[in-house]
Order: C-alpha cells, then structure tokens, then sequence
C-alpha cells in the first residue's frame, strides 16, 4: 500500500482528518462551479438573456439524469470504502470491477433513452418557446456525454473511498482550464452558440477520466486488477445495485420536484428563468463547501463502520456539523451584501427586473445554509453507513416539498415563493433524517456488539 495514494480516515483526531480530506474536495468542487460559472456568464454575456434562459431551463432534467449517474456511482464507491476499511483488498478490487461493469451497461441505456426524448421532455416542462432551442441545443449534447460523465464520477469516486481527496481535484482543476479554454474557442472564435458550451463540458470531463484511468494505473497499486477480479459474482452485483440505485434514485426523486418547480418557474417567463439562474450558478459557488463535507462524510462513513469504529463515527460527525454552521453563517453574511452584484456578472446588460428577483433568490437560499449543513452531512454519512434506503425516503421529503411549493406558493407569491423552495425541502429532509441517523447507528451498535458476544 502507498501512503502517499491511500488515506485511513479510521485513526486520528475526526476534526483533523475531515478538514484534511475536505479541503481538497473543496477546492475540486469550487474549480468544477468555476468552470460552470465561466459557461454561464460567457452564455450571458455573448449569447444574450434567451441563451442563458435556455441553458437554466435545462437545469431541473440536467440535475435529474445526471444526478442519478452521480448517485449511483457514490453507492458503488461505499463498499469499496468499507473494504478499504476492513482491510479486504481483495473484495474491494471485486467491487471495483463490479461497479466498471454496472456502469458501463447504465451508461448505454441512459445515453439512448435520454438523447431520444430529450425535446419532448423539455416541451413538456413548458420551456418557454423562444429558449427552447437553445435548450435542446444544450442538453442533447451534455445527454450524449452520459458514458464520460459516469466514468469520471466512478473512477473518482473510487480514488476517494481509499482516502484520496488530493488527485481527484488536481485532475478537476486541470478539467476546468481545458473547459474555459474551449468555451472561448467554440463560443467566441467559432461562434457554435449552447452548443460549443456543452461540447467544451464533455471534453473535459474526458480530459478528468483519462487523468484518472492514468492515476490509477501508475500510481495505486491496490487498485492493480487481475484476471480473477473479472469473475462474476452476483453477490457483489446485489450489494452494488442495493447501494447505487437508492442513491441515484435519491438525486432522480429530488429532482422531479424540481422538475415540477421548474415548470412553475418557466411558467413566470424568461426573465425569473434567467434570474433563477443566474442566482443559483451564485449559490451552488457558495454551497461548494457542503459538498465537499457530504461527500468527505460518506468516505468517512464507509471506512469507519468497515473498521466498525461508530465512536469516532460520531465524533466525525459533530465536527462536521460544527464546521458547517460556522461557514453557513459566514457565506450568508457575504451574499446578504453582495450576491446581487455577483449576480448581474450574468447578464449582458443592467436588467432591473432580473437582478431583483436573483438578490431575492440568493438572500432566501443563504439564509437557510444551516439546514442544507446538516441534509448535506448527515444524509452522505448515512449513505457511507450503508443505509442507502433512507437516501430515497429523504429525496422523497424534498420533492414533496418542491412540489407544494411550484403548485401553492409560486402562484401567490411569484419569485420570493420560487425562492424559498429549496429552503423548505431542506428542512424537511432534516426532519426525516436527523432521526434517521440515530436509528442506522444504534441498529449498527446491537449488530457489532452481537459479533462481539459471538466470539
């Protein structure tokens, strides 16, 4: 085993090691919203309102097929981090190869079904008629880079659960200089429109999974694959598909609440279309940190409870929770000020209209940080424990959410009621899970204490 491309995160002061493998996700996550935010504003500001309107609309269906691609690579990352903490190399490998088999037979379906529909469902959204285009435009090309898309995320996700935070951020942050690079040569110089912004996305996440693949072959020498490490073995299927899909299905069930919301918010014209946008390109910046803590928490989880350590389990989590409500209270306190003016970097001229409703948007997003905190690190640690069904049943509470919101408040309220969507999805999901995690702990406590009395 090399230290240098390995990480235990079972022994150690729990504050130390979160921030250790925090910080560089965090910085891969703000590099990979650096790059979203340089699409967005180089659409804005070259293409004009209706292009960026085109591309937000697209936001809630993105969300919903990739986030489900992203899911259920997390969920197959989660038992080769358990194997990784129970020093089972050899099953861990197993799962390695079981997850590149899975993924690949997704990645084909997906690709085909989506890239077939794909303007029928925007046409159903009620995308407004004079963005639709450029929607299609957009997302066709994105839909097609489905197989890239779920090899990056698994191969990264699978550096991660052996405790490598570091390279898969080095690989993202060379991804988003290839990404600007491309977005001004096929936007600016051949003038490709959307599309050369979606094409410019794809690539480089291929230029990240090669960067990957490369690591992995050279550098990680317990991810050094063999001829019987190919074997099928349907319980490895069973027990991946058990922890992916409830994951992706998590993101998917999320997202048609979105979808749904999205409808509403197409429906109040282009202009909340594109402030909505434009403010959420802002709070997905400023939220980079509670990905980075839910994503570092479901590694943490893994290792921990296959090294059956729940004390330090816990104790992982009340510093994750003391780091999250620190920073939500900084970040609220920066967009109160200034995340109008963050904002109107989007648009290609001073539009009033728009950059009310986005200040209006940011203030209500950054205001409930905290509940978001807490959705975000304790629904991936719970994940990380194995418990991937409760994933789905928090997705559930938020669509609900989102969905009352799009058919009650958005038609009283306009955009303050789009605003306050995510705000209430997030606490209902806080409502389902915080109870929900003492529970999977204490079914993990009796379990480990029954072995113990076992032997």
């Amino acid at each position: 085993m090399e230290n240098n491309t390995v990480k235990d995160l079972t022994v150690g002061n729990p504050m130390k090691l979160i921030l250790g493998f925090s910080v560089p996700l965090l910085f891969g996550f703000l590099f990979q919203q650096f790059y979203n935010l340089v699409d967005t504003m180089i659409v804005g500001r070259s293409l004009g309102k209706l292009a960026l309107a085109g591309v937000g609309s697209t936001g809630a269906i993105n969300f919903m097929v990739i986030g489900f691609c992203m899911g259920v690579c997390s969920g197959f990352a989660i038992p080769i981090a358990q194997r990784f903490g129970a020093k089972d190399y050899d099953s861990m490998r197993k799962f390695v190869t079981h997850s590149i088999m899975l993924c690949s037979a997704f990645a084909v379906v997906m690709t085909l079904l989506v890239s077939i529909f794909c303007r029928d469902i925007l046409i159903a959204m009620d995308t407004p008629s004079e963005s639709l285009d450029y929607a299609y435009d957009y997302i066709f090309v994105i839909f097609l880079g489905i197989p890239i898309i779920y090899m990056y995320n698994l191969l990264s996700g699978i550096i991660r659960a052996l405790g490598d935070s570091k390279h898969p951020v080095e690989f993202l942050v060379i991804a988003s200089f290839v990404n600007i690079g491309l977005d001004l040569l096929f936007i600016l110089v051949f003038h490709m429109g959307v599309t050369g912004a979606a094409l410019a996305t794809v690539i480089s996440q291929a230029v990240s999974s090669i960067c990957c693949i490369v690591f992995i072959v050279k550098k990680v020498e317990l991810l050094r694959l063999k001829k019987k490490d190919w074997e099928i073995d349907k319980s490895h299927f069973f027990i991946l598909l058990n922890m992916g899909v409830p994951m992706g299905l998590q993101y998917s069930i999320t997202a048609i609440g979105s979808v749904i919301l999205q409808v509403a918010i197409n429906g109040q014209g282009s202009d909340a279309v594109a402030a909505v946008t434009a403010a959420g390109r802002v709070g997905m910046f400023f939220c980079c940190p509670f990905d980075a803590l839910g994503s570092t928490m479901a590694t943490y989880g893994g290792q921990n409870v296959g090294a059956k350590k729940l004390d330090h389990l816990s104790e992982g989590l009340m510093a994750a929770i003391k780091l999250g409500i620190v920073y939500s209270i900084l970040a609220f306190i920066v967009l109160h000020f200034i995340g109008g003016t963050i904002a109107s970097l989007f648009l290609s001229e001073s539009d009033d209209v728009v950059i009310g409703y986005a200040e209006t948007f940011i203030f209500w997003n950054s205001l409930f940080y905290i509940p978001l905190a807490f959705v975000n690190i304790v629904r991936f640690l719970i994940q990380g424990m194995g418990f991937s069904m409760f994933a789905i049943l928090a997705g559930v509470c938020e669509m609900i959410a989102r969905v009352l919101v799009a058919l009650i408040l958005v038609p009283l309220m306009g955009i303050t009621g789009i605003s306050l969507a995510s705000p209430l999805a997030w606490v209902f999901a806080d409502i389902f899970l915080i109870p929900a995690f003492l529970h999977v702990r204490n079914k993990l406590q009796m379990l480990f204490d029954g072995e113990v009395e076992k032997v």
